[in-house]
C-alpha cells in the first residue's frame, strides 16, 4: 500500500511539472503569435513600457514608476542641391548633354557633311549639340543601334560607304534599274539614268554564299514569301536569280558576321520603297564583290 502511495505521488509531481512547462514556456521564435505558448507575465509591459504600475523590489518595497520617455523631435535636414557640372573634369571642354563623343567624330562629320540632309555639321572633330542631332538622325535613318549620337565604328563605316558610292557606275536602262554595289554593300535605284532612290545600306551573301555580280531581271514578286530551306519569312520579296532576291531583313542589318545566303537584305523602309518602285521585268545590276567572299 505504501508503494502504491509513493508511486501515485511521483506521477502527480510529473504531471504538475509537465503542465506548468507547457503553460508558461515562451518561444522566442514564435514572435508572440501564440505558437509557442503564453509569454511571461509582464513581458509585454517590459518591452513596450505600457505599464506605469509600481512593482516591488527585492525587499518588498514598491519602486517608483518609471515614466515612458517621449522621443524628441528634431527637424529633418533638407538635402542640398549640387549643380551639375557643365565641363569635363580633365579638359574643361563644354560637353553636349546626352551626346557622347566617339572615336570617329571627325570622320563621321566629314561624310555627313558630304551626304547632306541630316542637319548642320561642323567638321572639327568636336562633338556639339548640332553634330549630335545630325548623327542621331543618320543613325535612326539607317538602323544603327543605339541611336545616341556617338560616332562609333558602325556609324563611321556606314557613312563612308554611302558617301563614296558612285551611282554613275551602274549601267542603267531606260526604265527602272536596281543597282547594288557589292564592294560597298549599298543599293540604289535609277530611272532614265536619274537617281530616284539614293544609296542606302544592304547586306549580301556571306562567305560560301556569295551574291554574284551581273545583270539580271526581277522575275517574281511576293509581298511575303516563305523560304523553304531556311524557314523564315521574306517580306517584300523580289527574286532575280538562283533563289536570290531583294527582301527586308529579319536580323540586325549591320551584323556583318552572319550575312545572307545570297539575297540582298534591306531595312524595312528601303524594302517597302523598292517594292513600290519595282515590278516584274525591272532591271537589276550588281557590281563589285563583297569583301571576304
Amino acid at each position: 500500500m505504501e508503494r502504491v502511495w509513493v508511486t501515485s505521488r511521483l506521477v502527480a509531481v510529473v504531471v504538475v511539472v509537465l503542465v506548468g512547462a507547457g503553460a508558461c514556456a515562451f518561444d522566442p521564435q514564435s514572435g508572440g503569435s501564440g505558437g509557442g505558448g503564453a509569454a511571461p507575465a509582464g513581458a509585454a509591459e517590459q518591452v513596450t513600457g505600457a505599464s506605469d504600475t509600481p512593482r516591488p523590489d527585492q525587499h518588498g518595497r514598491p519602486t517608483p514608476a518609471v515614466p515612458t520617455p517621449k522621443p524628441s523631435r528634431k527637424p529633418t535636414p533638407k538635402p542640398t542641391r549640387t549643380a551639375a557640372p557643365t565641363t569635363t573634369p580633365s579638359s574643361g571642354t563644354p560637353k553636349a548633354v546626352g551626346c557622347p563623343q566617339g572615336e570617329h567624330q571627325r570622320v563621321v562629320e566629314t561624310y555627313l557633311a558630304r551626304l547632306g540632309g541630316f542637319g548642320t555639321v561642323t567638321v572639327d572633330g568636336r562633338q556639339s549639340a548640332a553634330d549630335c542631332a545630325a548623327i542621331k538622325k543618320f543613325q535612326k535613318r539607317y538602323g544603327i543601334r543605339p541611336v545616341e549620337g556617338r560616332a562609333g565604328p558602325t556609324t563611321a563605316d556606314v557613312a563612308q560607304r554611302l558617301a563614296t558610292t558612285d551611282t554613275a557606275r551602274c549601267k542603267a536602262g531606260t526604265g527602272t534599274t536596281f543597282c547594288v554595289d557589292l564592294t560597298r554593300q549599298t543599293v540604289w535605284a535609277l530611272r532614265g539614268g536619274k537617281v530616284i532612290m539614293a544609296p542606302t545600306v544592304t547586306r549580301t551573301g556571306m562567305s560560301g554564299y556569295r551574291t554574284p555580280a551581273g545583270t539580271y531581271t526581277v522575275n517574281f514578286r511576293n509581298p511575303k514569301e516563305w523560304s523553304d530551306p531556311y524557314e523564315v519569312w521574306l517580306p517584300y520579296w523580289q527574286h532575280f536569280t538562283q533563289g536570290m532576291g531583294f527582301h527586308e531583313t529579319t536580323t540586325y542589318l549591320h551584323d556583318k558576321s552572319i550575312g545572307s545566303h545570297g539575297c540582298v537584305n534591306l531595312l524595312h523602309a528601303d524594302a517597302v520603297r523598292m517594292w513600290e518602285l519595282g515590278k516584274v521585268g525591272t532591271r537589276v545590276v550588281l557590281i563589285g564583290r563583297r569583301p571576304g567572299t
